[in-house]
């Protein structure tokens, strides 16, 4: 069965949670379906602020589906929230993206 169709259907179960959505916007990124991943990754980060590798892919999506304001507000508050949980390598990842944006 479908990774999408499988995790579609926890959360249609009631099991929706921040990896579950993050796991569908990753999937809809390797389809290049990126509105449909940013619909999910905007959840992850809605369910867990402080889940900063879905702060991560959701700015990249952003950016690949042009919304560049958007992206540039998702890299500076996943930096905020990785810096703060100490992950220093998504912190640099994302402040190397908001460089690239900003240009």
């Amino acid at each position: 069965m479908d990774i999408i169709k499988n995790l579609e259907t926890l959360i249609a179960k009631g099991q929706d949670n921040a990896l579950i959505r993050y796991s569908l916007g990753n999937e809809y990124r390797r389809e290049k379906k990126f509105a449909n991943a940013i619909t999910h990754l905007a959840r992850a980060v809605e369910l867990d602020p402080g889940y900063s590798a879905a702060w991560k892919l959701y700015g990249k999506m952003l950016t690949e589906n042009s919304q560049i304001n958007d992206a540039i507000m998702a890299f500076e508050q996943g930096i905020t929230v990785a810096e703060k949980k100490g992950d220093i390598q998504a912190a640099k990842e994302m402040g190397v993206f908001l460089k690239r944006l900003k240009k």
